[in-house]
């Protein structure tokens, strides 16, 4: 493909995820990222969410799936979300605690070793792997990248 015919601009939209508690998922990114349900499917056979914030759309949950988060197949690898400061991160982090999440490294860590950026790295009720980071800040704290030859956000 011609570089010519690529978008002149391009930013990610948004994510649809697949879920097997439309309920527990909608409370879980509500609670978490503050989203707000914008329209939702109440048809048995057609259930859905799409969350957004500010006016934009973030998130669409679609409850069309039984299991987990299956890591051995293609498709999603991580969700990741920025924030401004290293203070939102720690943030989440305490409340995603609170609600019981399950994280992927003890606290906060640098995306690698000596950077400045880094974050939390969890999963929501499906087992979806998920990131809250920020672009700055990380390098001066005690934190380690669990793995000098491997990205953090690889959840290796």
């Amino acid at each position: 493909m011609s570089s010519s015919t690529a978008p002149r601009t391009l930013q990610t939209g948004h994510v649809g995820l697949n879920v097997t508690d439309l309920a527990r998922s909608v409370d879980f990114y509500r609670a978490v990222f503050g989203l707000q349900v914008t329209t939702e499917g109440t048809d048995p056979e057609r259930r859905f969410a799409l969350l957004g914030r500010d006016g934009r759309l973030v998130v669409t949950l679609w409850q069309q799936s039984t299991g987990a988060f299956a890591t051995a197949n293609p498709g999603l690898h991580h969700l990741s979300f920025e924030v401004e400061s290293l203070d939102e991160v720690r943030a989440t982090e305490r409340l995603l605690r609170g609600l019981g999440a399950e994280f992927a490294y003890d606290g906060v860590v640098p995306h690698s070793e000596g950077s400045a950026s880094g974050g939390i790295f969890f999963t929501d009720p499906d087992g979806i792997r998920l990131e809250v980071y920020t672009r700055t800040g990380v390098d001066g704290t005690e934190a380690v990248a669990p793995a000098s030859d491997a990205p953090t956000c690889g959840f290796f």
